[in-house]
């Protein structure tokens, strides 16, 4: 098999993975029904104590507990994780209540606008600077915005809601620096006590559900553990296989998949005040998708550029040797030649430094494997 070969069989094998976790994250509107009668911080409670208990047995067979030991020696980030388990239990709480609320293309809303708010706190936190066509987006963004409040008649707050928890989670996950598995479980560990308390005083007053609605019932509860690990499992494995720009582009499926649930399914209404916002989001995302595949065509022609001149400079080399002599005479490689073809223009265009820093075009998957559920 040539090597082609086998870079054409990761890439299959990664956007399979990549499908499969975001596929499941857009259908995952059909599955929160089925819980019902809980209330939604019920779910929500079983979905914290039971996730823990699927990462943990995922870690235990993969026996990846290094990194446990020296986490609990830094204040700072265990402090970040325990912010990131807080607004990621809000994002996982009101989603639920959203959809069991009859407000599925709302929560699809919330997850379509959350690059935009990535971007935002890029520049409002983390000062990047943003391309003229990153800015566009986000201009067309606040239009968007205000589009759907007049559609809604209110501010779509279930929407922005989602997203800005997301986007916050997204942040804080950021500065803890941990893989996707062992982030879940650290986040779960610190939802884990508060959750099976407020189970324990649901069930003493006579609110729980799990004994109550029979054996299938339990099950589905249980099951939320499930639900949450495997996606991000998948999502892990397409994240080693593929490159970020394709990330970028495929955590739209999710949303997608939402959104057409909530007309085809859920038979939520669309006035044409709504679909002009959609519209106009639809409209932002393909800017910064275009972005993306610009920057991204860039880097890979300097970077080409860069590999041309290396060789055409190895090969100078090799000729001007002296034969015999164990080293290159010094006039053969001026110093300033060598510095030239090190770092040549073309690979660090005068964009591209602050580009790299602040792509927020293509936001980071990679903090939201709970993306759309």
């Amino acid at each position: 098999m040539t090597p082609q070969d086998q870079q054409d069989r990761v890439d299959r094998a990664g956007l399979l993975y990549g499908f499969a976790a975001y596929g499941i994250w857009g259908l995952v509107p059909l599955f929160w029904p089925l819980l019902e009668p809980a209330a939604a911080v019920e779910i929500l409670a079983h979905r914290m104590v039971w996730s823990l208990a699927a990462v943990g047995l995922v870690l235990l067979g993969l026996r990846r507990w290094g990194w446990i030991r020296p986490l609990l020696r830094q204040p700072r980030r265990l402090g970040m994780i325990a912010l990131a388990a807080t607004v990621i239990s809000v994002n996982w709480g009101l989603y639920i209540w959203g959809v069991n609320s009859g407000h599925v293309v709302e929560t699809a809303l919330g997850y379509f606008i959350n690059p935009l708010v990535s971007i935002a706190f890029g520049v409002l936190l983390l000062r990047e600077r943003l391309r003229p066509a990153q800015w566009a987006a986000v201009g067309v963004g606040v239009v968007a915005v205000a589009v759907l409040t007049v559609g809604y008649g209110k501010p779509p707050w279930i929407a922005l809601t989602l997203a800005f928890s997301f986007a916050t989670y997204g942040l804080a996950k950021k500065r803890v620096g941990l893989d996707g598995l062992e982030s879940l479980a650290a986040e779960t560990a610190v939802q884990f006590l508060p959750a099976l308390g407020f189970l324990i005083w649901l069930g003493t007053h006579g609110g729980a559900t799990f004994a109550s609605e029979g054996a299938g019932h339990a099950v589905l509860l249980a099951s939320c553990g499930f639900v949450t690990a495997l996606p991000l499992i998948c999502f892990g494995a397409s994240a080693v296989r593929l490159p970020l720009s394709t990330i970028g582009m495929l955590q739209y499926v999710a949303p997608t998949f939402q959104f057409v649930l909530g007309l085809v399914v859920f038979h939520e209404s669309m006035p044409p005040e709504r679909w002009a916002g959609f519209a106009l989001v639809w409209l932002a995302l393909a800017l910064l998708t275009w972005d993306a595949l610009r920057t991204a065509r860039r880097a890979r022609r300097a970077l080409a550029d860069a590999a041309a001149r290396a060789g055409a400079l190895s090969a100078t080399v090799d000729a001007d040797v002296v034969p015999g002599a164990d080293v290159v005479p010094e006039a053969v490689v001026p110093e300033t030649v060598v510095l030239e073809a090190a770092v040549p223009e073309a690979v660090v265009p005068e964009v591209a430094a602050s580009d790299v820093a602040s792509d927020a075009a293509v936001p980071d998957a990679r903090p939201g494997p709970i993306s759309g559920g």
